[in-house]
């Protein structure tokens, strides 16, 4: 049985490097569409879908055993761009969850579900989804080996919430919205959008846009200065 990792984004590619690094185990890296067209005899595989775009065909989901990975507290914000949804929504919490794949978009049983924290820019984000991403695919491979049952939890969509995939023009910040938004939602939004997605932007009386790549709140201005007071008087 062999076993493929699916991914194209950085956080991605560093969970695979921590699985290579952790677990010592050959497993074979798939970075786009293309590649993974490429593979044969795909039957009875172990695949591991984690930051990919692209839908599977029925037939490799029911003949393999393809797990994905979704930052979120499934099922809720099932479906695209999950991430920013829930932190523009407000969201302070989320999950790395692993699901068993099916026919269906992201309403497979639940493998692995663990918290992190949606503070800070993106960055800090993706670092903790990689953390727990590895964390979890370790736990999950190990059943393999150790020929462990795997515990499958069938998700209650009853509680659930399901979000489509943010265009560009949905990053655009109005004026209306200057006036109806509070700073924090303001400053979710903007960090929600930072890279590698589309930027939040000010479409200016020229026509042109002005991107915003970053934000602060007072309150995180007045921990910065009080930061460096305490530094300075030391």
């Amino acid at each position: 049985m062999k076993m493929y990792f699916c991914g194209y984004r950085s956080w991605a590619k560093e969970i695979y490097n921590n699985l290579i690094k952790e677990s010592g185990l050959e497993i074979l890296l798939i970075q786009n569409k293309q590649q993974f067209n490429e593979i044969e005899n795909l039957n009875n595989e172990i695949l591991f879908f984690i930051g990919w775009s692209w839908i599977l065909e029925k037939e490799i989901v029911e003949n393999n055993y393809c797990i994905c990975l979704h930052p979120s507290k499934l099922p809720k914000y099932r479906g695209g761009s999950p991430i920013q949804h829930q932190i523009i929504n407000g969201e302070k919490e989320s999950a790395v969850t692993l699901f068993k794949m099916n026919e269906f978009v992201d309403k497979g049983n639940i493998l692995f579900q663990e918290n992190f924290s949606l503070d800070g820019d993106l960055n800090d984000v993706f670092r903790r989804i990689s953390i727990i991403g590895a964390k979890g695919i370790n736990q999950i491979i190990n059943k393999f080996i150790n020929n462990t049952e795997i515990h499958e939890l069938e998700q209650d969509f009853k509680k659930g919430s399901y979000c489509r995939r943010r265009k560009p023009h949905m990053s655009e910040i109005k004026i209306v919205d200057l006036k109806n938004q509070t700073a924090e939602q303001l400053y979710n939004k903007i960090r929600a959008l930072q890279d590698p997605y589309p930027n939040a932007y000010i479409t200016c009386a020229d026509g042109k846009k002005l991107y915003l790549f970053g934000a602060k709140t007072d309150l995180q201005i007045n921990q910065i200065s009080s930061f460096y007071s305490r530094s300075i008087k030391k």
